[in-house]
């Protein structure tokens, strides 16, 4: 008969003391991962005009975003072969070097090569720190742990902006920004190093470098070819590219199915639940954009309110959407469920939408601030639920991939709904008739993913799924 190890009370205490630090590492490194994407969008301006670079700005863009797409699964798949520790501090290595190589840039060119190796790491944090929590708590704690993690990415978003202008019009200018975020990333890591756990076990898996490699086509021809379809001159072009995405996702589809260390796979790809999660989280960013990039040109361009009040207008909207992941957290940890909350969440977002369709310039600012409030409210609660759900739709051994996978289909929403929606507003003979089309654009998507989460199936949230297919594993020290 097994004989069971006694813990004493000091070796509990110690225990207890290192997911402390855990956690306190992993809040850091989500705070400043949120905390740099808020910030930077203040600074690029400057960038820009200092190596008068506007000719290369949409690469300042688009090349980052491609970065972060491509870590958000590479960087899943290999914490799940190597731990999430190791990969961790890999990701931070390279935005540390990022931030650096951008401090000391000298042309506009080194600037996007250093925001894509920067991007490579950031991308790669918050699916990463949603999985340490998966590592670090049994099921039943994950829900909310998860949604606190909410708290320093509002607190980010809260603070980064006005910090971010502080710091970009100081002395320091723009790269300032890159040289105060470095301490807090070489913090983080030292924070990770002492109290996030190693790989206990080795994964004899060989990295799917092929399937890496396909993977980056596809998304780099995705990315690239919407942003084209809003300009005339490009559109066949962007066309092109996105048949060479589908051929490419096809192919990856193919590489995938054969290879022994899948970067995606097909347990999380072909998985209902989480499939289901993802579509509706991919789809769901057509209206959020709507509200976040839209609604504030509606309210100053056809309301004829001054920026200064449109920007109190939207801060319920700002704070509701930044916070609501905690309260979602504690509701699931309690329920046990959460398809009610999807259902209820896109049905409140359906109804926002099609109201804010109805939008004129004689519309009242309180049922602006109420429906925008509204949407951020609703809205707010689905990263958390959409990370819980990949967490408890497949084996333990996969929580990087898919918790990544999810990341990177709201990331893929994030590049493709701009153009999109683009193209619907410039559709229209005016201002105002090309606003209110982006808003029923957004309402029909969430119609979509409403219909969506309908049919998702209900998982259990106490325990985890059985694995049928777990690779071979061989003891090795931790790392």
């Amino acid at each position: 008969m097994a004989k069971l190890k006694v813990v004493s009370a000091a070796e509990a205490e110690a225990a207890k003391k290192k997911v402390a630090i855990g956690l306190t590492a992993v809040f850091i490194t989500y705070f400043i991962a949120n905390f740099f994407m808020n910030a930077v969008n203040i600074s690029q301006p400057n960038t820009v005009q200092e190596f008068n670079g506007m000719a290369l700005f949409s690469w300042l863009i688009a090349l980052p975003a491609l970065g972060s797409a491509v870590a958000t699964l590479m960087f899943g798949k290999l914490s799940d072969m190597y731990g999430r520790r190791s990969i961790l501090l890999v990701a931070l290595g390279l935005f540390l070097v990022g931030c650096i190589m951008a401090a000391i840039s000298p042309s506009m060119v080194i600037v996007i090569a250093a925001r894509v190796i920067l991007a490579l790491g950031q991308g790669a944090l918050a699916p990463l720190c949603f999985s340490v929590i998966g590592d670090l708590f049994p099921p039943e704690q994950r829900a909310r742990w998860s949604g606190m993690l909410n708290l320093p990415a509002g607190i980010a978003a809260t603070i980064a902006p006005v910090l971010g202008g502080m710091i970009t019009e100081s002395s320091m200018g723009w790269r300032g920004l890159f040289w105060v975020v470095a301490p807090i990333v070489i913090i983080s890591g030292i924070l990770v190093a002492i109290s996030i756990p190693g790989q206990l076990q080795k994964v004899e898996q060989k990295v799917d470098f092929l399937g890496i490699f396909v993977m980056v086509i596809a998304s780099a021809a995705l990315i690239f070819g919407f942003s084209w379809l809003g300009t005339p001159e490009t559109r066949m072009s962007g066309i092109g590219l996105v048949v060479v995405s589908v051929i490419a996702w096809a192919g990856f589809l193919m590489v995938e199915k054969k290879a022994e260390a899948p970067i995606l796979d097909p347990q999380v790809l072909f998985n209902r639940t989480f499939i289901t999660a993802a579509a509706s989280g991919f789809i769901s960013f057509f209206g959020l954009l709507g509200v976040m990039i839209y609604s504030p040109v509606f309210a100053q361009n056809v309301m004829g309110m001054s920026p200064t009040v449109v920007g109190t207008m939207l801060t319920p909207f700002s704070m509701l959407f930044a916070f609501m992941g905690i309260p979602a957290g504690f509701v699931l940890a309690k329920t046990k469920k959460y398809k009610w909350m999807y259902i209820t969440g896109y049905a409140i977002l359906t109804a926002a939408m099609f109201i804010m369709w109805t939008f004129t310039k004689n519309t009242p600012i309180w049922l602006f601030v109420t429906i925008t409030a509204l949407f951020g409210f609703a809205n707010g609660v689905m990263p958390t639920v959409n990370v819980l759900v990949a967490q408890f739709a497949v084996p333990k051994r996969l929580l990087g991939v898919a918790i990544g996978a999810i990341y990177f289909f709201v990331l893929m929403g994030m590049a493709i709904a701009p153009a999109l929606l683009g193209l619907a507003q410039n559709s229209a003979p005016d201002l105002e008739g090309g606003l209110k089309l982006v808003f029923l654009v957004g309402a029909i998507t969430m119609v979509v993913a409403l219909i969506l989460v309908i049919t998702i199936p209900e998982v259990s949230m106490d325990d985890e799924v059985a694995d049928t297919q777990a690779p071979v594993l061989a003891p090795a020290a931790a790392d």
